[in-house]
């Protein structure tokens, strides 16, 4: 999966201030990441806030992305949830044109065994027209997908092809990377550990800073392909303090927030539970801004 190397950005969905999605801001969203080099686009990951969205609009959010994106990198979209048959069906109902792979995030909430965790895969591996990427991030989910079931997974299925891993865990990076069939592929899940994944041979980052700074994200990927540690580190370094404010009150609300102070999208608005980010975490960010420019 050449398309999956280096830099992918899990897209955020721009809303209007009556909370109506912005489609003149998604477009100018994906235009900007094009034109700065992006090397894929993720189109409703968890940070799209796909969980607040209803059928409708993520189907008209796929058909607007893959229109406005026209060919011109590879589209992975995301679909996941802990209702496995009805992932399953929206797996099965899904216009895959224009897109090269589904991104599926491990099931929330339910707290799966391993074996549950396996079989939902399968399932969904048995109706994918698509290569599938696996997605783990206990963090957010409540249960971590452990690296033999991962392996399992990549070994069974051949429409299984790379895992996006969040983690945190090295010791389970290095157990997937030394286990794995030789052309499945671990993308890091967390900006700030895709230096250190990548050096272990990680294949690149979903990333969510990269909505705001794609070619300070796709740069770094780029070096670190390249053998230039000197200059990755620089790049590393520069994101670490605005990749953590994006997250101090929530994904993607500090996002959203940089976006809309650099002119990408019209609001920072985000759909209930989450609510924009505070004064204080607002000035944090604009102070971070203006150093990395």
């Amino acid at each position: 999966m050449n398309e999956l190397q280096g830099a992918g950005v899990a897209l955020v969905t721009p809303f209007n201030a009556d909370g109506t999605i912005d489609y003149p801001s998604l477009g100018k969203l994906i235009d900007f990441q094009i034109n700065e080099g992006m090397n894929y686009l993720v189109s409703l990951g968890t940070t799209g806030e796909t969980a607040t969205l209803t059928a409708a609009e993520r189907k008209q959010v796929w058909e607007f992305t893959v229109k406005r994106v026209n060919g011109r990198v590879p589209l992975v979209a995301g679909i996941g949830g802990n209702n496995t048959q009805e992932i399953v069906q929206q797996v099965e109902q899904f216009d895959i044109a224009g897109y090269d792979a589904i991104l599926s995030v491990s099931p929330y909430y339910n707290k799966p065994t391993q074996e549950g965790i396996y079989q939902h895969y399968k399932a969904i591996a048995a109706v994918a027209k698509l290569p599938l990427i696996l997605y783990n991030v206990p963090g957010r989910t409540g249960s971590n997908i452990s690296p033999a079931t991962t392996v399992r997974l990549a070994q069974e299925f051949q429409q299984i092809v790379a895992t996006k891993e969040a983690s945190g865990n090295f010791a389970q990076f290095s157990e997937i990377l030394r286990d794995k069939p030789a052309n499945f592929l671990l993308i890091s899940g967390d900006d700030p550990v895709t230096l250190p994944m990548m050096s272990l041979g990680a294949a690149g980052i979903i990333s969510v800073v990269g909505n705001a700074y794609p070619k300070k994200v796709t740069s770094l990927t780029k070096c670190v392909q390249d053998g230039d540690y000197v200059q990755a580190r620089v790049l590393h370094n520069d994101l670490l303090r605005i990749t953590d404010l994006c997250f101090v009150e929530g994904n993607p609300c500090g996002v959203k927030y940089i976006l809309k102070q650099l002119g990408i999208i019209d609001t920072d608005y985000v759909r209930l539970p989450l609510v924009p980010v505070g004064s204080q975490t607002q000035q944090a960010i604009d102070k971070e801004m203006g150093i990395i420019g």
